[in-house]
């Protein structure tokens, strides 16, 4: 993880991925957002530029089963985009906001 992770306290606290302190802000929340999204499409880069999407990996589906590469791909577009509704759903009963969230003019800064 990058260096601005070494204060997360996940030793501490179990839930340490769902407490903000007071230091952070929006703007560093998306930039952590951003690099995250550009770590992970470099990673998948990587692991396809190497043996492409049906190389097995190192998880089992729930039938004990190595799983392959592309597998890890759809189940993680999968969730995302379920909890992605979730979080819209709970930060509309938060602040009334409703639509799109990202403050005027937000673009990511990886991808195009």
């Amino acid at each position: 993880m990058p260096p601005d992770w070494d204060d997360n306290r996940w030793d501490e606290d179990e839930n340490w991925d769902l407490t903000l302190t007071p230091d952070d802000t929006v703007e560093s929340l998306y930039r952590r957002y951003d690099a995250a999204v550009e770590r992970s499409r470099a990673t998948l880069d990587r692991l396809v530029a190497q043996g492409g999407l049906d190389q097995p990996i190192a998880r089992t589906g729930p039938d004990g089963e190595q799983v392959s590469l592309r597998r890890l791909v759809l189940d993680h577009a999968e969730e995302y985009g379920r909890h992605t509704g979730h979080a819209d759903l709970l930060r509309e009963a938060v602040d009334g906001r409703v639509g799109e969230d990202p403050p005027p003019g937000w673009r990511p800064q990886s991808g195009t």
